[in-house]
């Protein structure tokens, strides 16, 4: 290639080589010698291929954290948790929620066996071990279905379902101590898929429902002393926060809380699509802004979102249902009647606890967060209630703030519409970001009929809401799928780490994303539903997915996995390249990342690596 008098190509050419190849080639041209080497890094090289191999527009920039285009690329392609190194199958049923502690060294995992499990992710030969399991059955639940630690990781959550009629909606919400793995406390949750979750350290917050009509209910969100013993009469276990009436058979569900930074550093960029809009149009007024959509599927015949023109009524129905019947006119009369009644016994909001602010303005809020409607039973609405530093604890009127004799209800502050069936939600570390994974609705449908919604799609949709801003910022279309009808939806849970989002699907598959590129990085393989994923909050390359298969799966990076199995020999600077060339030798092949086959430099290189 080089002889004693230079090089016998020039760099340019040996460049427009390189940009003809794909990317596990350069990496093995470069090893040949040192021009080819010094040209297999050049960052024009890295971009093309970049660009190309995971089909991102080019209209979105690099990472601002980046260093390079090279480290983006390798980056995406070796810290990708895809390689599974361990199968859990102490539980005997399906795997429904899995949750890590705050500092990353422990777990908890929910199913359908009644049981709470525990697991240790610290041992020392890398492996992850059960350390206690909880058997629930004792209270008469059925199962468990979600668990939370609480911010100083000394106590546990755990939500479950009564053991009672088929169709029965009753929960109840425990309290574990870990230091010792009592029971502490035990609390009602009706309906049992509000869940539950932490507001702080030493208190917790659970529903209930009281139904005032066969479409109209009122659900009440109570503030609970995770610690029930009463050292005082004068001391409150529990506080009413908010009492919210319902139309249209919906309820509140889902609820969570997050905690909205006055100064953070925001780890997602967002907005690079208005912002090089608005380059290219200086001096023109700035559109209406509109999310930036990506098609993550396999199939193009998606039919494009359409332009939102105002409100319902400025929509062109693409798909009308029939006429309701008697029954379902008596439906839509009835809930009428609710709304204007409702109407005059609810507190006006306070516009100013939810304008939204601009980062490093306006003060530290906190948000109660949770699934809603306003046309059918099916939640299809975010729900945003901002709580103020007064309610924070139990101290005060047990029925919360004093409300005129006229004024029976709280507003919600803010209302985000899906326009779908809610399947799932998860906050991002910094709380600044809300992703929700969604089925679309029919676009234009007219719900006429609140007891019938609409069909909904298989294709599951992953929107991204941003808390600051209070609008949605970006979706991701249609990369995982999930096949039950509406009145059998359930939920399937998503979970943000810095870099990545992950969740699970129906198709017997958990997905990661990247979040600033929003591409799918990765497939991993169950036999069975995906129902919750979960990343490691002290290591994003450490995610875990549960299963109706009844196992938990532990992924770890290719990265990771080569140091783990040369401990004690430090990584030189270009010991990645042979083991990254390597990658594809001797292992199974994959069924694909970001719509392409995998081959090559695609593969995990282990004999468990199932996707990439």
């Amino acid at each position: 290639v080089a002889s004693t008098r230079g090089p016998v190509l020039p760099d340019s050419l040996v460049l427009e080589i390189f940009l003809r190849l794909p990317h596990d080639a350069v990496l093995r041209a470069g090893l040949t010698c040192r021009q080819w080497l010094a040209v297999s890094r050049d960052e024009f090289l890295w971009r093309e291929l970049f660009y190309s191999y995971y089909r991102i527009p080019r209209s979105v920039p690099r990472h601002p954290a980046a260093a390079s285009w090279y480290r983006e690329f390798r980056r995406l392609f070796d810290c990708i948790p895809c390689v599974e190194v361990q199968t859990l199958r102490e539980h005997t049923d399906q795997v429904l929620h899995l949750a890590f502690s705050h500092k990353g060294h422990r777990f908890s995992s929910c199913s359908k066996d009644c049981t709470v499990k525990l697991w240790d992710t610290e041992r020392l030969d890398g492996n992850i071990a059960m350390v206690h399991s909880s058997s629930m059955r004792q209270f008469n639940w059925g199962y468990t279905q979600f668990s939370q630690f609480n911010a100083d990781d000394t106590l546990l959550l755990v939500s479950g379902v009564y053991m009672g009629p088929h169709h029965s909606s009753s929960g109840e919400i425990a309290v574990i101590s870990l230091d010792n793995y009592t029971l502490l406390s035990r609390v009602r949750n009706k309906p049992y898929d509000v869940f539950g979750c932490w507001l702080n350290e030493t208190h917790l917050i659970s529903g209930n429902l009281h139904w005032i009509g066969n479409m109209t209910s009122c659900s009440v969100l109570w503030l609970n002393k995770a610690f029930q013993d009463v050292e005082s009469e004068n001391v409150n276990v529990v506080k009413r926060l908010f009492k919210i009436q319902n139309v249209n058979a919906s309820t509140i569900r889902t609820v969570m809380v997050a905690h909205c930074r006055r100064h953070d550093n925001p780890d997602l960029l967002l907005d690079y699509e208005a912002q090089s809009q608005a380059r290219r149009q200086k001096g023109q007024q700035q559109q209406q802004h509109r999310p930036l959509l990506f098609d993550l599927g396999t199939s193009g015949s998606e039919e494009d979102e359409d332009e939102e023109t105002g409100g319902e009524e400025a929509r062109l129905p693409a798909h009308r249902f029939s006429q309701p019947s008697m029954s379902g006119l008596g439906h839509v009369l009835q809930s009428h009647v609710a709304k204007v009644m409702g109407r005059a016994h609810t507190k006006a909001p306070d516009a100013a606890l939810m304008e939204p602010s601009e980062p490093g303005e306006g003060e530290d809020k906190t948000y109660l967060l949770f699934t809603t409607g306003s046309l059918t039973y099916s939640p299809h609405q975010i729900g945003i209630k901002r709580i103020k530093p007064d309610q924070m604890t139990t101290c005060g009127p047990v029925l919360g703030e004093e409300r005129s004799s006229d004024e029976f209800f709280d507003s919600l502050d803010h209302v985000i519409d899906i326009h779908g069936h809610i399947i799932g939600m998860g906050l991002s570390p910094d709380h600044r970001y809300l992703y929700v994974n969604s089925r679309a609705w029919p676009a234009g449908c007219v719900i006429s009929d609140p007891m019938s919604p609409p069909p909904i799609a298989e294709e599951i949709d992953l929107h991204v809401i941003d808390l600051k801003s209070l609008r949605e910022e970006r979706r991701s279309l249609r990369a995982h799928r999930a096949f039950t009808p509406n009145d059998e939806c359930f939920f399937i849970f998503l979970d943000v780490s810095r870099d990545f989002v992950a969740s699970g699907a129906e198709d017997k598959h958990g997905y990661i994303w990247d979040r600033h590129y929003n591409i799918c990085l990765a497939r991993l393989a169950h036999d069975d539903v995906v129902n919750s994923v979960a990343f490691s909050p002290a290591d994003q390359e450490l995610l875990l997915s549960a299963s109706d298969d009844s196992t938990i799966k532990v992924w770890r990076s290719p990265r990771m996995v080569r140091l783990a199995q040369a401990p004690g020999r430090p990584p030189r600077p270009r010991s990645f390249l042979p083991s990254w060339l390597n990658r594809g030798k001797n292992s199974a092949p994959s069924s694909g990342v970001n719509g392409k086959p995998q081959a090559g430099a695609g593969n995990t290189g282990t004999e468990q690596g199932e996707e990439v």
